[in-house]
C-alpha cells in the first residue's frame, strides 16, 4: 500500500449524532451484560483475568495508534500508564480522605465513589497526554531506533522520579494541618509504592472504557486524520510531498495514545490486589505492549485486541509448568515472529477475512440501490 492509496480511499460524512452515539450505547450495554453476568458464570478468578484483559487491550490499542498508524517505534507507554495511575490513585486517594475520612472505597455501584473514579481517570488521562505532546516532540526530528531510545529514557527516567517521592499521608487531620513543604516531595508512596487506593476498577469501566477506546480508535482510523496517520507510516516523505503535515500527524498519535494509556493506568491503580509502584513505569511493561501490537498486526485494532487476550491469558495457562513458562512464552514469540513476522491480521481487522457474503447484510441496500 503507498500514500497516494491511502489517501484516494472516500471518508464517509454527514453521520448523524443517534448514528455515531449508537456504537457507544451498544458498548455500554454490552459492559453493563458482562458486569452483572459474567461473575456469577465463571467465578471471581476468571473475572479477574478477563480485568486484566480488557486494560491490557485498552493498553495495546492505543500504543497501536502511535506504533501502528504512524509507524513510530515508542517503547515508553507503560510510562504513560504509570503516569495516569498515579494521577487518578492520588485524585481519589487523598480526596476520599478529604470529604469521608477514610481512603476505602465509598458508595455502590455508580455511586458517589465510582464517579469519583471516573473523573480521576480522565484527569489521569488528561496528564499522560501532556507527558505525551512532551515525549512526542523529539518524534518530530527523530525517527527508529533514535526515538525508541528517548522513550525507554522517558520511561528510565519518571521511575527514577517517582523513587524518589515522599511517603503517603493516610490521615485525613494531618493532611489539613500539614505545612506546605509536606507536598513538596508528592506524598505517593516512593520506591515502596502507592498503597491504599480504594479498590473501584470493575468489569463494567473496563470494559466501558475498552469500547470507547476501540470506537475512538476506530473511526480514527478511518478518518482524514487517520488516513494521514496511515500515509506516514507507508511513506513520510511522500506524506509530506502531498502536503500532510507529518509533525503534527506523529504529535498527534503520541498525545492521543497517552491519553488513553493513561486512561487504562487510572483503572489499573484501582484494581483490587494492585499496588502500583516506580517498576511499572520500566522496560519491561512497556515491552509487554510493544509485543502485543507486533504479535496482533501493525495497524489493525482487532489484531492488537486478540494479542493482548491472549499474551495476558499465556501465563495462567502455563502456570503449571511454572519453571518453564518464561522458556515456552519466549519460544512461542519466536515461533510466531519466524511464521507470520506480520503479525496475526497483518494491516488488515478481522471482518476482513470473512467472505463477502457475510459482509452484505440481508436488510442493507447496495450502493447502487441506495443512489436509485
Amino acid at each position: 500500500m503507498s500514500a497516494s492509496d491511502v489517501l484516494i480511499e472516500p471518508t464517509s460524512h454527514g453521520v448523524n449524532i443517534l448514528k455515531s452515539a449508537a456504537p457507544i450505547l451498544v458498548g455500554i450495554a454490552l459492559a453493563v451484560g458482562i458486569q452483572f453476568l459474567l461473575p456469577s458464570t465463571v467465578g471471581p478468578y476468571y473475572s479477574r483475568l478477563v480485568i486484566d484483559a480488557g486494560i491490557a487491550m485498552i493498553l495495546a490499542v492505543s500504543l497501536n495508534i502511535v506504533n501502528g498508524m504512524t509507524g513510530q517505534f515508542s517503547i515508553g507507554h507503560a510510562g504513560f500508564m504509570t503516569i495516569g495511575a498515579y494521577t487518578a490513585g492520588s485524585i481519589t486517594f487523598y480526596s476520599s480522605l478529604l470529604i469521608w475520612g477514610t481512603a476505602a472505597k465509598h458508595g455502590s455501584f455508580l455511586g458517589s465513589g465510582e464517579w469519583m473514579f471516573v473523573i480521576a481517570c480522565l484527569c489521569g488521562g488528561i496528564t499522560a497526554s501532556i507527558a505525551g505532546f512532551v515525549v512526542g516532540l523529539p518524534s518530530l526530528r527523530l525517527r527508529g531506533d533514535y526515538l525508541a531510545i528517548v522513550t525507554l529514557g522517558f520511561g528510565e527516567i519518571l521511575r527514577v522520579v517517582l523513587q524518589q517521592t515522599g511517603k503517603v499521608v493516610d490521615n485525613a487531620e494531618t493532611i489539613r494541618n500539614a505545612p506546605l513543604t509536606t507536598f513538596a516531595t508528592v506524598p505517593v508512596g516512593g520506591a515502596i509504592g502507592f498503597d491504599g487506593i480504594p479498590k473501584y476498577t470493575s468489569l463494567f469501566w473496563v470494559y466501558a472504557f475498552l469500547a470507547i477506546t476501540v470506537i475512538f480508535a476506530y473511526r480514527l482510523k478511518r478518518s482524514s486524520f487517520g488516513r494521514a496517520m496511515l500515509s506516514v507510516r507507508e511513506d513520510e516523505i511522500a506524506a509530506q510531498a502531498m502536503g500532510i503535515n507529518t509533525s503534527r500527524q506523529k504529535l498527534l498519535a503520541f498525545i492521543t495514545a497517552a491519553f488513553f494509556a493513561g486512561v487504562g493506568g487510572g483503572l489499573l491503580a484501582h484494581e483490587s490486589g494492585v499496588i502500583i509502584s516506580p517498576k511499572d513505569a520500566g522496560f519491561q511493561r512497556s515491552f509487554d505492549y510493544v509485543i502485543m501490537t507486533v504479535l496482533g498486526g501493525r495497524g489493525s485494532i482487532t489484531g492488537v485486541m486478540l494479542a493482548a487476550i491472549l499474551l495476558s491469558a499465556l501465563p495462567e495457562v502455563l502456570r503449571d509448568f511454572e519453571r518453564y513458562r518464561i522458556i515456552i512464552y519466549a519460544a512461542l514469540l519466536i515461533f510466531m515472529m519466524l511464521s507470520r513476522p506480520q503479525g496475526l491480521f497483518g494491516i488488515h481487522e478481522i471482518w476482513d477475512f470473512f467472505p463477502k457474503s457475510w459482509k452484505t447484510l440481508p436488510w442493507k441496500k447496495s450502493p447502487r440501490e441506495e443512489a436509485r
